[in-house]
């Protein structure tokens, strides 16, 4: 096989957690410091960190160092109902219940016997669960209840939560504040920096029988490595493999930038977004001879597939949480301002409101923005910035209309067929704040407006300079680099994920970012994906909710 050829004894980078291959990276030691602080101290101890970044590892390490006093009940797959979840930890611990009255009562009074009577041998109890991300409030909330248990000196129950950023996010529900309260430690688990990257992968080369100064990764395919997996290290793993499969058929002894572009097209490049996050889901667990074959299998609709996926998925829009926003909307304004909109006042407004020349509304609008309005500045003139970007779309409800979150053009139609025009600066429950020909403000119920909405409207927004199409893991681009600056300062972090190549940590936090703004989470920098970090950033100026 390959390693031979390298002068390996054995596969240097299977994704198989082994203890041989163990790299403690410093933030790694830290946080089994956390870890092991768990098992002696109380409350709740939190371990995230993205998926590959080591946490099993950590986990692996502690079991090992684990004090010889020490009980450890770890929960794997907390997905599972309350009274499930509580008779798994009572499996775990040995401590015996009633399995025909599994209530949540009666489980909870079982554990606590249990505890107890450990106690008073001397002996410490644990709780690790795996993946705590997946727990639902309420389990959450009951797990807390079980740090309750106590003596006057000491938590008979110490708990250790691991799992991926979400769980992060899952914590900051109001319902949760006296668990966060109880966390004692807590820990993020960040991807290798390229040092680490580079020493990572000396390390595992040694550990797999190479010898001194026969290392087939010069230091700029390192760099490259690292740029393109973000420095998670179950993912360095995969692209190393193929490297070396690359330069093993190649028979050359050092990886140059063709093989590592080949290796890379064949991790990514024929895979589909769904494939990939399978992929990845499942830790990459495929042998590459079976992931060779899947790359095969698809390429033939693969072009197809891609394509369809840039064009349309970052266009899907979760319409709940869009209603959501309205209704959020709605409840942030008193109910005197909703008054201000009388009927007699709306019934007045209706002929006042609308602008019957579009160059007008135009010059409105632009002015509500602070755009210039001199004819060779126009802002969709033949002299567009390319910076900012004037979109005409047709929509269906005021729903979507509220999603786009930007100040626009209504287009109408009179019951004798002419267009008007309104221009649209907020959305309040059932009324609508527009701007009429004079730029005064006026409320108007949806109704008035929506029975002679054409359907199109008209919106501008600041696009990053380069952007022309949706981007997908593996390009290179100017954007790329803008967005993960912008991420960078959303994260309070002093460097991005990367440059301006579209690695797997910046898709990673694109996905993460998708999910908590309502967009289906395909990873792909996508026009919605860019207003909504526009909007994040404050560099859109969007719809108004309180008037």
């Amino acid at each position: 096989m390959y390693h031979t050829f390298f002068g390996l004894q054995e596969p240097a980078f299977s994704i198989a957690v082994n203890p041989r291959y163990l790299y403690m990276s410093k933030q790694h030691k830290e946080a089994l410091a956390h870890l092991l602080y768990g098992v002696v101290g109380g409350g709740f101890v939190m371990l995230t960190g993205e998926v590959g970044t080591g946490k099993t590892t950590i986990i692996r390490c502690l079991l090992e160092q684990m004090p010889d006093n020490t009980d450890i009940a770890i929960v794997m797959n907390p997905m599972s109902n309350i009274p499930e979840l509580l008779s798994i930890i009572c499996d775990e611990l040995g401590a015996s219940y009633i399995k025909d009255e599994p209530s949540i009562k009666n489980l909870t009074d079982d554990l606590h016997h249990y505890l107890l009577k450990n106690h008073t041998k001397g002996r410490n109890t644990v709780l690790l669960i795996d993946e705590a991300q997946l727990l639902s409030i309420e389990a959450l909330e009951h797990i807390r209840l079980l740090t309750n248990l106590e003596t006057t000196t000491q938590k008979l129950l110490h708990i250790i939560l691991v799992g991926q950023p979400e769980l992060k996010t899952l914590l900051l529900q109001p319902q949760l504040r006296q668990l966060v309260q109880r966390i004692t430690a807590r820990f993020h688990l960040e991807p290798l920096t390229l040092p680490e990257t580079l020493e990572y992968i000396r390390h595992r080369l040694k550990v797999a029988g190479m010898l001194e100064g026969r290392n087939p990764f010069p230091y700029h395919i390192i760099k490259r490595i690292h740029s393109f997996t973000g420095g998670i290290p179950r993912l360095i793993n995969v692209i190393c493999e193929r490297c070396l499969i690359g330069a093993y058929a190649g028979d050359k002894h050092l990886i140059d930038n063709k093989i590592f572009i080949r290796a890379r097209k064949e991790v990514i490049g024929g895979l589909t977004q769904t494939q990939q996050h399978r992929l990845k889901q499942y830790g990459l667990g495929l042998s590459i001879g079976l992931l060779c074959l899947l790359i095969v299998s698809i390429f033939v609709n693969s072009n197809f597939l891609n394509g369809r996926l840039s064009k349309t998925s970052d266009s899907e829009k979760s319409a709940s949480t869009t209603h959501s926003t309205i209704s959020a909307a709605a409840s942030s304004a008193s109910a005197s301002t909703i008054n201000n909109a009388s009927s007699s006042q709306s019934n007045s407004s209706a002929v006042t409101m609308q602008i019957r020349n579009y160059k007008t509304a135009e010059d409105v609008l632009f002015t509500y923005l602070g755009l210039p309005l001199a004819v060779d500045t126009r802002p969709c003139g033949k002299n567009l910035n390319t910076t900012l970007q004037c979109e005409k779309v047709a929509l269906h409800t005021w729903t979507e209309i509220a999603d786009t979150n930007r100040p626009a053009i209504i287009m109408l139609a009179t019951p004798e067929k002419f267009s008007t025009y309104v221009v649209l600066i907020g959305i309040h429950q059932d009324n609508a704040l527009i701007l009429n020909e004079q730029h005064q403000q006026e409320i108007l119920p949806l109704t008035k407006i929506g029975s002679s909405w054409t359907g199109d409207i008209f919106y501008l927004w600041k696009k990053p300079q380069d952007f022309t199409e949706p981007l997908t893991l593996g390009d290179s681009s100017s954007t790329v680099a803008w967005l993960a600056q912008q991420f960078a300062k959303l994260d309070k972090q002093n460097d991005p994920l990367t440059d301006d190549l579209f690695n797997i940590a910046l898709q990673e936090r694109i996905k993460l970012f998708q999910r908590s703004k309502g967009l289906h989470p395909d990873g792909i920098i996508g026009q919605q994906t860019l207003m909504k970090v526009n909007e994040a950033l404050g560099i859109d100026k969007t719809l108004l909710t309180d008037f």
